[in-house]
């Protein structure tokens, strides 16, 4: 046996057991939180503060989740950049409809970064009425106790609860391939990597006390990077606190969505990824499925192992996704396969693309992860 033989095994072994561990990892996870007694922690006067842009899909039943939630005291600060923002109008007639919860809009854009939801934020921050404050994105669905469960993560040593987002209800084949990119993906290793303690993170909603971001300068401090979540995790760990992620992630509609819509929003991230967590982001080449399947499959060709082993791998890989994702309630329709196998075949392609240019386009924005400035991203 030569050596390329030889290493082509030891990575597809390897690949193999991270695989099933990670997923056996989180799915412990949830089981031993869901046993687990809640830490001590009441039930504070919470603000929540709602960065919003634009008329996205089902915005109105997200921003009206917020307020059903089943909690004695909080408030909503919806942050708006423009009063001419065609979402204003929808803000206004929920807070008419909504009298009993504490509701505000805010209008403007202060410019302390190149993030243009951190410029929205600000505001919001500054105007916050209570101590504890969530941070949570326009598009994420609030179920009834989405407050208890940010702070049944929070104990003595946490300065930040988090979740991934969610992807649910996909009405095309690009929605399903960002479920397969948000779920059991992205989801399933930012939950592994909490589970071993080293929890990141993400910016959808954030559980803050005030005082663990004031004591860096308060909100204007998420500016140090492209990434409002990257420069929050940095910040935690620097007071010496760990950032930990919720028992279950809460639910980010999807409806229909465009292919290059997805792969704009995919390199974004892996971009921003690159310059913020470089070390994490090399590994990212050698996690999905194509390259063990693959080389499994050169192998048996080449007759070095025998040939059913590689139909076999992937049977396994994907149907372990599917036993996660089913054990957790997360989406797993008849589509998810395919979208599971598009997802690691663009996975390397990705990658690249992320590693050859700099520069992509939020909310508008031509943004360079070089330059950290609001200029015209490079040539690509």
């Amino acid at each position: 046996m030569n050596l390329l033989v030889t290493l082509a095994l030891v990575f597809c072994l390897a690949a193999a057991l991270v695989h099933f561990a990670s997923i056996a990892l989180v799915t412990f996870r949830a089981r031993r939180l869901r046993s687990a007694e809640a830490a001590p922690h009441g039930r504070p006067p919470i603000s929540i503060l709602r960065p919003v842009r634009g008329l996205e899909h089902a915005i109105e039943r997200t921003l009206g989740s917020g307020f059903a939630l089943d909690y004695p005291d909080y408030e909503i600060v919806f942050c708006v950049a423009s009063a001419s923002d065609p979402v204003v109008p929808l803000i206004r007639r929920l807070m008419a409809v909504h009298p009993h919860v504490q509701a505000r809009l805010l209008v403007g854009d202060e410019r302390i970064s190149i993030n243009p939801k951190l410029n929205n934020l600000a505001k919001g921050w500054d105007a916050a009425a209570h101590r504890w404050i969530v941070m949570a994105d326009s598009n994420v669905l609030m179920p009834a106790d989405y407050l208890d469960r940010m702070l049944e993560r929070w104990d003595g040593t946490t300065g930040l609860v988090c979740s991934p987002p969610l992807g649910s209800e996909p009405d095309n084949l690009g929605a399903e391939l960002e479920c397969a990119y948000l779920n059991t993906y992205q989801a399933r290793w930012q939950l592994a990597a909490d589970a071993v303690g080293q929890g990141f993170a993400q910016g959808k909603s954030m559980l803050w006390r005030r005082e663990n971001l004031d004591r860096h300068g308060g909100i204007a401090a998420l500016a140090a990077d492209p990434a409002e979540d990257a420069a929050a995790t940095k910040a935690i760990r620097a007071n010496g606190q760990r950032v930990r992620l919720v028992r279950q992630p809460f639910a980010q509609p999807l409806g229909a969505r465009e292919i290059g819509t997805i792969w704009q929003r995919q390199l974004r991230w892996a971009r921003l990824r690159r310059v913020t967590f470089p070390a994490l982001f090399c590994l990212e080449l050698a996690l999905g499925g194509l390259l063990p399947i693959g080389l499994t499959l050169w192998l048996g060709l080449a007759g070095e192992l025998p040939l059913w082993i590689a139909p076999a791998l992937a049977i396994a890989w994907y149907g372990a996704e599917a036993l996660m994702a089913r054990s957790l309630g997360w989406h797993c329709g008849r589509s998810s396969p395919f979208a599971w196998i598009l997802r690691d075949l663009t996975m390397p392609a990705l990658w690249i693309a992320a590693v050859c240019g700099s520069g992509f386009e939020w909310r508008g924005n031509q943004m360079n992860v070089k330059t950290d400035s609001l200029l015209a991203a490079e040539g690509d």
